[in-house]
């Protein structure tokens, strides 16, 4: 990401250069277009009277000629200047970027037909995933992949509820959200409340014709009472200053349009939670996680390069060094139990007592002794049928 950001550095020069330039050549060419003007009216001026001083005006006019001359001299260089730090950008680029990166690269990566497959089924879930059913379909149809119905549909579902969202019709998503409304619970998501939070502020916005209609509506945060009670409150409140418009309010802050941003970006990733995938693509991440290791693989190649040492990377499915992608793309984190000094796996998964210390179900095993457990960390004493399983 330092090559990234090293172009990204010379990019904005480039970019407040065009902006200085453009900024000082209208303040110079308006200087100039009221210079002009006063010597046209001065002019306008003399052309009936006779026996008039013109030396002053051919002064002025001197003087004007000389500012232009000067103005587009001027301009000229400073343009330039610009045309120098474009091309500074290219360099950049030319230097922080290799165009030949086949020798980090495995030639057998997809040399079987089943993992063609493989490749072919991301790109089309990618494209599903972004709404662009008809270049899947096509895409499909060339690389002969058949996805079954059962794939398709809750992406078609899913991107024709969000491309309601950003039209900010709320309908389609509040219906989809009262129909799987326990699996949501069980998710422990405030999904439909937001829905219908953001419902409610649009009727608010709509001033004091829908304060009938608000006041009805809000009977839906019945079931969310307990939960979100201080944000039921605050909707409530806001009644009062319907009259006089919730914008010249101390509730103005409920019209904040980054709002329906938000509410895309959580029916993403519960609608997601509910159809057991990722919130992104397997193809975005892979692509993420190339784009963050490949600086790093082709340092790593140019040194072995160097030493000869040629037997270290054999393109196998091993890289010879941990490539560091960010705590981003760590999916699958390692835990070590405390207690027995060994890794846990899906045989001996992690389990996290009442008190939220975390050992492995061996050693909870181990540590029950007449139906009790009593916390290796901490003098509570609790069931260990209480103990919840997490990780796997």
């Amino acid at each position: 990401m330092e090559q990234c950001a090293c172009v990204e550095r010379e990019l904005e020069k480039v970019l407040h250069r065009f902006v200085m330039y453009g900024h000082q050549s209208e303040e110079r060419l308006d200087e100039l277009l009221r210079s002009v003007c006063e010597i046209r009216a001065q002019l306008v001026a003399f052309a009936g009277v006779q026996d008039a001083d013109l030396s002053v005006l051919s002064q002025n006019m001197t003087q004007c000629c000389k500012n232009i001359k000067e103005t587009v001299q001027m301009l000229a260089s400073r343009h330039k200047d610009i045309h120098g730090s474009v091309s500074k950008v290219g360099k950049a680029i030319d230097r922080n970027f290799d165009a030949e990166i086949s020798a980090v690269v495995a030639e057998t990566v997809w040399d079987t037909a089943e993992r063609q497959k493989y490749l072919s089924e991301s790109i089309v879930e990618h494209l599903y995933r972004q709404g662009m059913l008809s270049v899947a379909e096509d895409l499909c149809q060339e690389s002969g992949v058949v996805i079954d119905m059962s794939m398709k549909q809750p992406f078609l579902e899913l991107n024709r509820i969000l491309e309601a969202l950003r039209m900010q019709d709320l309908r389609p998503a509040l219906e989809w959200a009262v129909s799987n409304r326990q699996r949501l619970l069980e998710l422990n998501s405030s999904l439909e409340f937001k829905l219908h939070r953001l419902y409610f502020i649009s009727l608010l916005s709509g001033g004091i014709g829908n304060q009938m209609e608000a006041l009805q509506y809000a009977r839906h945060f019945q079931p969310f009472a307990s939960q979100h009670q201080r944000d039921i409150q605050i909707l409530m409140g806001s009644l009062v200053y319907l009259r006089h418009g919730i914008e010249n309010s101390p509730y103005r802050s409920l019209l904040e349009t980054n709002q329906w941003a938000e509410i895309c970006n959580i029916f993403t990733r519960d609608a997601c939670a509910l159809l057991g995938l990722s919130v992104e693509s397997p193809l975005s991440v892979s692509f993420a996680s190339g784009c963050m290791a490949l600086p790093v693989l082709m340092n790593i190649k140019q040194v072995i390069e160097q030493r000869q040492c040629s037997g270290v990377w054999t393109h196998k499915d091993e890289l010879p060094i941990e490539i560091d992608l960010g705590k981003k793309c760590w999916y699958h984190s390692v835990f070590a139990c405390p207690i027995l000094r060994q890794q846990t796996s899906e045989s001996n998964p992690p389990m996290k007592l009442i008190c939220g210390h975390v050992i492995s179900r061996d050693a909870l095993n181990k540590l029950t002794n007449a139906g009790k457990l009593k916390c290796p960390y901490c003098p509570m004493e609790q069931n260990p049928s209480h103990a919840k399983q997490i990780y796997f």
